[in-house]
């Protein structure tokens, strides 16, 4: 039987297992949780907007972007409609600074590990639908607030680490949401992982993403980002195990189940009636029905950045990819 291991928390162990940048790097030390920002904070800075942003590589591959090698035709039509909503609304505010995303892929057992290499790129492939997904990446990351987040998240007993290497491959769940929200890719990003492992544990540590969620609030107003927050979850998460022969024949795509659908609905209906406080319980209970993938913490992460607002959240869209429930949902800050 799998076990999990806890490494015990604390500043020592977070910063002997996160090593500085070499002095070539450019890199931007990493800062004590109370330092001032370089440069001082913007005063409209802090978190503007946070998206349930889920990442199913149909979507990508639907729409056919030159990044993406496979080519298709469409499908998934209202699910990549939301998207579309999603990024006029973004179009039609002030330009965020950077887009934080939180995916349930990059799975790491030890600590809370978050990407320091200023411009990752390569090609990001999904493993079980690699005839779908072959992505070709190039992006910057947001440095200074990748390690404001690591400063925070220790300070508050976190186990962190960044990541450095610049020949990592970026998981698809991190590129799929990017490439949804931002085809355009011009905004930097800053993209932490799951420290959970989604797949063969029911329930995520949903504390301790509360508390990664507080950290990150505190690195955003302390650097005086303009942020916005992608989750990147699906909702309930059975799914067929056959694909058809044309992959986007959407004459095959429905709930997995009726079970599936019915949490779906009833967590979307929470959603759209606030406050999101109401979350905090019922995101447990539709994991524990569904399986859902919330269970790696992107959404707790989300609302808890957020500070829970006492708003509704905005259904942009929801549909299923592979029997699987997705929802693209819009919060917006207090007032």
């Amino acid at each position: 039987m799998s076990r999990v291991f806890h490494a015990q928390v604390g500043s020592a162990l977070s910063r002997s297992r996160r090593p500085g940048p070499p002095p070539s790097s450019g890199a931007v030390a990493s800062p004590s949780p109370r330092a001032a920002p370089a440069g001082g904070a913007r005063p409209d800075g802090g978190i503007v907007a946070g998206y349930l942003a889920p990442h199913p590589p149909h979507l990508v591959y639907a729409e056919n972007p030159p990044r993406n090698e496979p080519r298709s035709r469409g499908g998934w039509d209202v699910l990549r409609w939301g998207y579309q909503e999603l990024r006029r609304r973004m179009a039609g505010r002030d330009r965020p600074d950077v887009l934080v995303v939180h995916a349930p892929h990059w799975i790491t057992m030890v600590g809370h590990h978050v990407n320091c290499v200023a411009d990752p790129r390569g090609v990001s492939v999904e493993p079980i639908f690699p005839n779908l997904f072959r992505y070709h990446y190039d992006f910057r990351t947001d440095v200074e607030l990748a390690e404001a987040i690591l400063g925070e998240a220790d300070g508050l007993g976190l186990v962190t680490s960044a990541l450095r290497d610049p020949g990592v491959r970026v998981d698809y769940a991190t590129i799929g949401a990017l490439h949804l929200v931002n085809p355009a890719w011009d905004i930097p990003v800053v993209s932490i992982s799951a420290n959970n492992n989604p797949y063969f544990y029911s329930d995520a540590s949903l504390e301790e993403m509360e508390t990664l969620g507080e950290a990150t609030r505190r690195a955003v107003e302390r650097t005086g980002r303009r942020a916005v927050l992608l989750a990147s979850n699906s909702l309930s998460h059975l799914h067929w195990d056959t694909e058809p022969d044309l992959p986007e024949d959407m004459s095959r795509e429905h709930p997995y189940n009726q079970h599936q659908y019915e949490w779906d609905m009833r967590l979307l209906d929470a959603v759209r009636e606030g406050p999101s406080s109401r979350l905090r319980t019922l995101i447990g209970e539709h994991i524990e029905q569904t399986e859902s993938e919330t269970k790696a913490g992107s959404l707790t992460w989300l609302l808890s950045a957020m500070d829970w607002p006492d708003v509704a959240g905005d259904v942009l869209a929801y549909g299923t990819v592979i029997g699987t429930g997705n929802a693209v949902v819009e919060w917006m800050p207090h007032g």
